[in-house]
């Protein structure tokens, strides 16, 4: 370590990205954070990611799907998911996407990495879910661009942070139910004419920050799908869980 280094981290020590404690090292937790983090391991749904009772899959057996992605239609082909949206979980995605933590995203995104290892390909491009014009200008950044290109960077694979965009601003997807939130998003995105070129005959990874009835991922992986991909994977820092 450099001296310029320590006395950076003498002044400014490092912090736990839940709490604000002092922790040994830049884009940790400290350990009742890290205890309280609901991150998702074991069984889970191979299609969404949320987690499941039992015991993994032998080599031979069918992918174990989720009571959801067997009732509704799901167009990408696989995802996961780093941790629950609950408790520290629900914290550190909020404080990223509204509360200006934008230096966490590396940190998430290595959790996301780690969870998303059996989906990723070698040659798959890596796309954010967008945000309208208008609420990036409000927010003044898209947090799941940050999660993206820092996925992307640690996987070592191709990244097009604008290569989907939203036709038309839509409400909050706050306290909507299951059906009225695939309403809402219902042909909203679109691929960017100028980066279609880039996905045609493609796997394409999409990332956002949260997942809840997959209608976002739904509406997104259509259009990537109408433009010439292959095949959309999903990966979310955090999902929803009914019973989290």
């Amino acid at each position: 370590m450099g001296a310029i280094q320590r006395l950076f981290q003498a002044v400014y020590p490092p912090q736990c990205l839940a709490c604000g404690g002092v922790v040994g090292e830049h884009g940790g937790l400290c350990g009742p954070c890290w205890r309280d983090t609901p991150f998702i391991s074991g069984l889970v749904c191979d299609s969404c990611g949320v987690p499941m009772l039992g015991d993994p899959p032998g080599e031979d057996d069918p992918a174990p799907i989720c009571d959801d992605c067997l009732t509704i239609a799901r167009p990408w082909s696989r995802g996961r998911a780093a941790m629950l949206y609950h408790q520290t979980g629900r914290r550190l995605v909020l404080a990223l996407k509204h509360g200006d933590r934008t230096e966490s995203a590396p940190a998430l995104a290595s959790w996301m990495h780690r969870a998303a290892a059996p989906i990723l390909e070698p040659g798959m491009l890596v796309a954010p879910v967008p945000l309208h014009w208008r609420r990036l200008l409000r927010r003044r950044y898209n947090q799941s661009v940050l999660l993206s290109q820092a996925l992307a960077k640690r996987a070592s694979l191709a990244h097009c942070p604008d290569l989907l965009v939203r036709h038309r601003a839509t409400p909050s997807q706050e306290g909507r139910g299951r059906d009225s939130r695939f309403a809402n998003v219902a042909s909203a995105m679109g691929v960017h004419p100028m980066r279609k070129h880039r996905l045609v005959g493609r796997k394409v990874l999409l990332v956002d920050d949260v997942m809840t009835s997959g209608a976002t991922f739904a509406a997104a992986s259509e259009a990537c799908l109408a433009a010439g991909a292959v095949e959309v994977r999903i990966l979310a820092l955090a999902r929803v869980a009914k019973d989290a």
